[in-house]
């Protein structure tokens, strides 16, 4: 193959090239990932990829691009930040009634939003350099990108596994372009998260179980997307009102403070899932649940494991006679959800008592307060 004379000065267009299509940044990098082998082994010996079974089927493919497709010399790796305006971060997960969905989930399908760039981007690199070869990747094979994302220089491993970024945070999307050319690599980023582990004292299920290192099976975000069959009851409890995915571990984080907002209309939340009524995302038919989530990442978990994630969420809800109503509505459609609405309709039982319990002090609260303002004060 001939490249042009300048291969840095190709680089340095490909980067500009890839923040006219959008991405907020750009990184090259070699496809010599034998560090990783020996880690992803051990993570895979230790099960804690859980039910997701292509990860082993796949073994060290994922830290050999070049396998993926053969000639590959380099890897071009670019971020795009998803975080919106408004996020309502709080005031959805304070609010156990309503439906906590992970942000980076609220708008359009990521996978296509940066398959196509990427693709753009190819192209525009084939135009100058017509015999060269590419492929773009969103999540679609089995490729370790963060650690090339790492690599290329677009941050750090977090704690939480996450790629970090000093500008950005990580409220970001990765990609990744495999191309055949020899462009000069870039300089990895140090590591900047110190002695800090608020991201895995905070995991509410304790998913991080050392830093750099999570066990799926713990993790929410694989119990309401990756997890096909019955979400574990040990579990349900601490999920809260999260019915797909989890933040948590990067709102604590500390360097989230120089997050980016997106300016991508393609992942403004959609406003029948920012904050919605659990109630209301119960009464889904598959046919809404369908229309409702086109283009969207959610559709792929299905209609039944969205009523389950719905069903313990209104498990965990205050005490709600509306919320048992609903829940015993959809009884017998399904074992799986059964299960679970068995499983949320006992929480809210339980604690129909301790709300009456509430109630009743309160009355009484409320009577010695009338009392009190209606007797002497020497009384």
């Amino acid at each position: 193959m001939s490249y042009p004379l300048d291969l840095h000065q190709l680089a340095q267009d490909i980067k500009s090239w890839g923040l006219s299509l959008g991405f907020q940044q750009v990184g090259i990098c070699d496809t010599d990932l034998t560090a990783e082998e020996p880690r992803l082994q051990a993570w895979l010996d230790k099960q804690y990829h859980g039910e997701m079974d292509w990860m082993a089927r796949h073994g060290m493919m994922r830290a050999r691009p070049h396998e993926l497709l053969p000639g590959t010399l380099r890897v071009i790796s670019v971020r795009m930040n998803y975080l919106p305006a408004k996020a309502a971060f709080a005031s959805t997960l304070k609010n156990p009634r309503l439906g906590y969905v992970s942000r980076y989930a609220l708008g359009r399908d990521y996978h296509k939003v940066l398959r196509n760039r990427l693709k753009k981007l190819g192209d525009m690199i084939r135009e100058h350099c017509a015999d060269s070869h590419y492929r773009p990747f969103v999540d679609s094979a089995p490729l370790l990108e963060r650690p090339l994302a790492a690599k290329a220089g677009l941050g750090w491993t977090g704690k939480h596994s996450l790629i970090l970024n000093r500008e950005a945070g990580s409220w970001f999307f990765l990609g990744e372009l495999l191309i055949d050319i020899p462009l000069p690599v870039d300089r990895p980023q140090e590591e900047n998260c110190g002695r800090c582990v608020a991201c895995m004292t905070t995991c509410p299920t304790g998913a991080i179980v050392e830093p750099y290192v999570i066990d799926a099976r713990r993790c929410i975000s694989y119990l309401t997307i990756e997890l096909e069959g019955a979400i574990p009851e040990e579990f349900r409890p601490l999920i809260g009102n999260r019915i797909y995915g989890c933040d948590d571990c990067q709102l604590i984080c500390p360097w989230n403070r120089y997050g980016q907002l997106t300016d991508e209309d393609d992942f403004s939340p959609r406003a029948v899932l920012h904050a919605p009524p659990l109630t209301t995302l119960f009464a889904w038919d598959e046919k809404t649940f369908l229309r409702v989530t086109e283009g969207s990442a959610i559709r792929r978990i299905g209609h039944l494991r969205w009523l389950r994630n719905v069903a313990v969420a209104m498990g965990n809800a205050p005490y709600d006679p509306d919320i048992i109503a609903a829940l015993q509505q959809r009884q017998g459609e399904n074992s799986l959800l059964d299960e679970h609405i068995h499983w949320a309709v006992k929480q809210q039982l339980s604690r129909r008592t301790e709300h009456a319990v509430d109630v009743q002090l309160s009355q009484q609260k409320r009577l010695v307060r009338v009392i009190e303002k209606g007797l002497p004060r020497d009384a």
